[in-house]
């Protein structure tokens, strides 16, 4: 049984992880803030709320300037959003697409960088949510590419959102849904002319959350790039008392486990603050590749990720046993 001090302690922790992802308050925020930012709780009982909170606090659907990370991999996406583009000898692998106005901005990044929307042959996504798969419709009908993705997310996607677990009676989170022209399983290789990624199964976000590993050369050098998901917990969601999905914690443990395992050079993920775009962008100019590599902060945020696994359910359990 959790001690007295469990409850309060991983309260804070989520609360902390989750307002920190929605950059509403740092961790030396003042406890008696007088902001009116929405709490937690506000969050988990209106995913509206939350996802109008987020997509502006974050930027999401602001431009943002293309840019070049390393060797054949370029950032498309928004401020907020993250979006990446992998050039190949025979076609373009597209991995996210954002919120359902970004197709345009993300036709525009492509071009400004040389390279023409036409030749992107596949299209991925970490996920099948309204701010990872918005614009792959879109895209898909503009470049005439293919849309791959992972079995166990396949029918979230088709559905345009309306079979998610969490969101599937809100409007606000419903998408233009497409056909997947390419099914893969766990530990596929997706291929494309000299572009090769192995896709990675890495379920609890939703059930057929996919993280991707690639291998690419800059100036001679090998990289291993790796584009992490599935570790997020939104508000509402509950994994052992009345659990959102049946297996949803096991998928969460397994999930932390996969991504503990990885040793990339450099990762990248589909939320910009995640893994510290702007930082690393204005370090470039003078670090040139090596301003990319952070094999340290991909293992500090994957702890972070486990950290707020054990706190939910820390609260979850503290929170059944004062009802019992």
């Amino acid at each position: 049984m959790p001690t007295r001090s469990a409850f309060p302690v991983a309260t804070r922790l989520i609360a902390i992880v989750v307002m920190g992802w929605l950059a509403f308050a740092s961790r030396t925020a003042p406890a008696c803030s007088q902001d009116k930012d929405p709490t937690v709780e506000q969050l988990a009982k209106d995913p509206a709320l939350f996802l109008q909170s987020a997509g502006k606090r974050l930027k999401w659907e602001e431009p943002a300037d293309p840019a070049r990370i390393l060797g054949p991999i370029y950032f498309v996406g928004t401020k907020g959003l993250g979006v990446f583009l992998i050039t190949g000898t025979e076609g373009h692998v597209l991995i996210y697409t954002g919120m359902p106005n970004s197709g345009p901005l993300i036709e525009k990044s492509i071009r400004q960088l040389g390279f023409k929307p036409g030749d992107v042959k596949l299209i991925l996504t970490g996920h099948a949510h309204i701010d990872h798969v918005g614009g792959h419709a879109h895209l898909k009908q503009v470049c005439g590419a293919r849309i791959a993705m992972m079995r166990e997310e396949q029918e979230l996607f088709e559905s345009g959102g309306k079979l998610d677990f969490h969101y599937s009676s809100y409007k606000e989170f419903l998408f233009e849904p497409a056909e997947v022209d390419v099914v893969f399983n766990d530990e596929d290789e997706i291929k494309l002319g000299d572009i090769s990624i192995k896709a990675l199964l890495t379920p609890g976000h939703t059930r057929g959350s996919t993280s991707y590993v690639t291998k690419v050369t800059d100036s001679g050098k090998s990289y291993t790039v790796v584009f992490p998901d599935g570790t997020g917990i939104n508000p509402g969601y509950h994994l052992s008392d009345k659990p959102s999905y049946p297996g949803i914690e096991a998928n969460y443990r397994r999930t932390l486990k996969t991504l503990e395992s990885l040793q990339p050079d450099v990762w990248l993920a589909p939320h910009n603050e995640a893994y510290g775009l702007n930082a690393k962008l204005e370090r470039v100019a003078k670090e040139g590749a090596k301003a990319w590599l952070d094999l340290a902060g991909y293992q500090k945020w994957v702890a972070t990720r486990r950290a707020a696994f054990e706190a939910t359910l820390a609260a979850e359990r503290a929170s059944h046993s004062k009802t019992d």
